[in-house]
């Protein structure tokens, strides 16, 4: 099996989110830089927000890890982990549906058997490394698209989306929850680092059960 022009557009995209990601941090853009100041009080307003930037995600550089902490301290570890789970995974498939209507593209791109032979490499690993890469800021999102091109189906890619996200969601809340008289950004800033390995550690440890399990 060979693969020579798909890796190319999997760094394609993957440029695409962190040149976003980019614009954003020159820009200054408070709501995805800092956006902990908006999501302080447990509001239905709040809770809209949060969800939104969550959702936004699919496409923005939203810093998804400080709106996860901010929910968890704002709303507590139940409804923050709600709240987190259904933005997150709502993110991944909206990711996904975006990869769906670029299909089309990518088969302008690349040759049939290529295509061929790489959705062969997502059918079989493509579920594991949504799980896997939930966690990982630009990684995610680049893994959603490409697994929206391809031959995944929309039930594994919801699956495998919460199995990515929940561990991340809950590790976050109870972060929030645990540093809820927060003062600044920073101290939620440095959570967000400390939790991030955590949470990754528990996905990669959760997706073996979900491969045993995948079909």
């Amino acid at each position: 099996m060979t693969l020579k022009r798909y890796p190319a557009v999997a760094v394609a995209v993957f440029a695409l989110f962190l040149a976003l990601f980019l614009i954003a941090q020159a820009w200054d853009v408070s709501l995805l830089v800092d956006p902990t100041p908006q999501l302080r009080r447990a509001s239905v307003p709040a809770a809209f927000l949060g969800v939104g930037l969550l959702l936004t995600d699919a496409a923005l550089p939203v810093p998804s890890s400080l709106v996860m902490i901010a929910q968890g301290a704002a709303f507590g570890v139940a409804l923050g982990t709600l709240l987190s789970v259904i933005g997150s995974t709502g993110a991944a498939l909206i990711g996904f549906a975006l990869g769906r209507r670029g299909g089309p593209l990518l088969e302008r791109l690349i040759s049939p058997r290529e295509r061929a032979s790489a959705d062969r490499l997502l059918e079989q690993w493509g579920t594991l490394a949504i799980v896997v890469t939930r966690p990982v800021p630009l990684l995610a999102e680049t893994v959603a698209v490409l697994a929206g091109a391809s031959s995944l189906g929309w039930g594994r890619m919801t699956l495998a989306a919460l199995a990515g996200t929940l561990p991340t969601a809950v590790i976050y809340a109870l972060t929030g929850a645990a540093v809820a008289g927060f003062g600044n950004g920073a101290l939620v800033f440095a959570a967000a680092v400390s939790v991030a390995a955590c949470a990754w550690q528990v996905d990669h440890r959760a997706a073996p059960w979900l491969i045993r399990n995948r079909r």
